[in-house]
Order: C-alpha cells, then structure tokens, then sequence
C-alpha cells in the first residue's frame, strides 16, 4: 500500500541512516583519541584496570626520579669515601715511615697534620641535596638513611612503598659531629711500650705486663742494673730482660717469693709486677701527633689504630658499593616494569588503528548507500501525483 502520511521505506532508510551515523561517531572518536576504551561506558572493566595501572605507573615515575635522587647520594658518598681511604693510606704511610732510626719524626707530624685536614675536607665536602652520609650527629645512636626502592600493590589491592636503608654508626661514618664515635675521631688509649714476662710468685708461673723502656729513657753508668730514670729522675732500678728493653725491677730480697730476673753479683733483682704500662695519651686518626719522644711501641699502637679505621673503612666503602649496584639495578627494572605496564594498559584499550581506518571507509560508503535511499523513498511519494494528472 501506498501512502502520503507514512513512508514506510523513508523512515527504514533514515533509521539506517542514523545507525551508521553514530558507529560513524564511535569509530572517529577511537581514530582521534587512538583509543578503544577511552572511558567507562566504552568497558567499564577494562577502563577500571586501566585507569588503576595508569595511576601506578606515575607512581614508578615517581620512584625512579626518587632512585635517582639516591643513587647520587650513595655515589657521592662512595667517592668521599674512596678519598679518604687513599689519605689514611698516606698516613699510615707516614707512621710507617717514623718508625725508622734517625727519621725527622716533626716534619713528617707536618705531613700527617695536612692529611688529616684533607680528611676533614672530603667529609665536609661529600654533600648532595643537604645529605651528608660521611659525618652525622651520632649522639642518639645510629641513625637510618632511607632510598625509595619502589612502589608495590599486592593482591589485595594494598600499596606500599620499599626502601633500602643504610645505617650511619660509628663503623660507616667518618666523623661524629657532636661527640668522638666514629671512624676517624674515635679515641684509642696509647700505653706505654710493655713487654709479658712469666714471673713464678708464689710457685705459680704467671703472666705479666709490664712497661719497658729503651736505653734513650734510661740515664745508665754502666751494666745491666741502674737506677734513676731520664723522665722523672727518681731512684728506681732497672733490668735489663731484652734488647735495649728494660723493665722496672726491686730488690729481690723484698719479695723473695719472686722469679729472679738477674743477679749482677750483689744485689738479685726481681721484676716489679706492680709497673703495669700506663696509658700515655688517647689519639684518633684525625689528632694523632707524633714526636721525638714518641717511642717504637707507641707508633705501633698507633699505625695499628690507623690500620683498624681502614679496615671499617674498607667496609663501608663496600656497603655503599653494594647499595649502589642494587639501586642501578632496580632502577633498571622500574624502567622495565613501567614499559611492561605501558604495554599492558595499551592491550587493553588502544584502538587498532588499521581495524578502525577500515571499519570507517566501510561507513562512510554504507552512510553514502543509506542517503541514496533516503532520497529515492523519498521521491516516492512525489511518483503518486502522476496518477491524478
């Protein structure tokens, strides 16, 4: 049936014709934008995970400048670190050095002196970002520098974030700014040179330590038993037990329960116990002195203190070197782990851009096809005034 107030056929074609217009819509809106999903009503699953993973990878963003940050901190650490250990070597270098005969023992205090100053230099200066990790106020303990290690959803949904932690302690930290506990400005107790003799006292065999004294401490006429001392001029009695070493020694005739150490034909002479070597200074790496009066034993002492700092130096030095590898590493990995992310989010939600250029073409023919008919139902209608001419 024909008829002048319902066109049928119009109506089905305009119909198609808005159809094709709005996939015509959906398909330039994913050419333009380049995505599939670009919000929730496209998929709202989808689109939940993606605007999820998207706000995690910024976090990523975020700890790999925050990796950055550290990493620049440990290096700068590192390298201070690596300075000073080459300096402490020249010190010991120095000590090693006095021990020797004849050796002008005030110049090379001179040298030892720049050194250490050199020392305070490199801790001063190992600064980044208003973090200084050779010199803190260890006053309250250890304390505990943090770098941003990265950013973690776990399964339920929580998010935290990790760190890699180094401790400042008196083992890894150079100078203390506030009292003497770390490596350098440490104080170590300098004895007097003594010598253990086993002494029977009693009828037991024991141990003993004792000062001693080298023939420049002892004012001797002759022989190997004297009396008076070059420092404090008093009348004590000496024996020789060593070569130019002696120890203080009584009369063997006040305690004859005593080993005797030598008979000169007079007196028996028996070790004085009770001269047990007195601490004669307390030193750090970073004041130590030395001088013409500084004896073999105590530059032992004190290139054994020299040497114990470059043992915990050596050891933070490889702890700051093994935190710089892990940061490298991780920092290698959150930049993976961002592309993977990436690549992920896009299967989800990109459009295919080949499928999309195509399924256009398509519509834009089929919007072509659905005018054309538009207009031939539509003319129709006008076919019917034929039959009323």
């Amino acid at each position: 049936m024909t008829s002048i107030l319902t066109n049928i056929a119009a109506m089905a074609a305009l119909q198609t014709l808005r159809s094709i217009g709005s996939n015509m819509e959906e398909t330039q809106a994913h050419v333009s934008s380049g995505l599939r999903v670009g919000e929730a009503a496209d998929n709202a699953a989808y689109w939940s995970i993606a605007t999820t993973m998207r706000s995690d990878n910024m976090a990523l963003s975020a700890v790999q400048d925050a990796l950055g940050l550290g990493a620049a901190k440990v290096d700068t650490a590192y390298a201070g670190m690596e300075s000073a250990i080459e300096v402490v070597k020249e010190i010991k270098k120095k000590l090693v050095a006095a021990t020797e005969d004849g050796v002008d023992k005030t110049k090379i205090q001179e040298e030892i002196a720049q050194l250490q100053d050199q020392l305070t230099s490199i801790s001063e200066a190992a600064s980044f970002s208003g973090e200084n990790w050779l010199q803190a106020d260890l006053s309250g303990g250890t304390v505990t520098k943090s770098v941003v290690a990265s950013f973690v959803r776990d399964a339920s949904g929580n998010v935290s974030v990790k760190k890699v932690d180094y401790d400042l302690s008196t083992t890894s930290v150079l100078f203390d700014t506030v009292g003497n506990t770390a490596i350098l400005d440490s104080l170590t107790s300098i004895e007097d040179d003594s010598i253990t003799l086993n002494i029977n006292v009693g009828g037991v065999i024991s141990a003993y330590t004792v000062t001693t004294y080298t023939t420049d401490d002892v004012i001797a006429d002759a022989g190997s038993v004297f009396t008076g001392n070059s420092a404090t001029g008093g009348a004590l009695s000496y024996v020789k037990v060593a070569d130019d070493t002696w120890v203080a020694a009584v009369d063997q005739t006040t305690v004859p329960t005593q080993e005797v150490a030598y008979d000169d034909g007079t007196t028996l002479w028996a070790v004085d116990t009770t001269a047990a070597p007195a601490t004669v200074t307390t030193a750090s790496v970073s004041t130590l002195q030395i001088s013409g009066t500084t004896t073999s034993g105590q530059l032992d002492q004190l290139i054994q203190m020299v040497d114990d700092a470059l043992t915990s130096m050596t050891s933070a030095a490889a702890d700051l070197g093994s935190i710089g590898m892990r940061i490298d590493l991780q920092s290698e990995f959150v930049s993976k782990l961002t592309d993977s992310i990436d690549s992920g989010v896009g299967r989800l939600v990109d459009a295919d851009m080949n499928e999309e250029s195509t399924r256009l073409k398509a519509l834009q023919t089929q919007q072509q096809l659905a005018i054309q008919s538009l207009s031939i139902a539509n003319t129709s209608s006008e076919n019917i005034l034929t039959l009323f001419r």
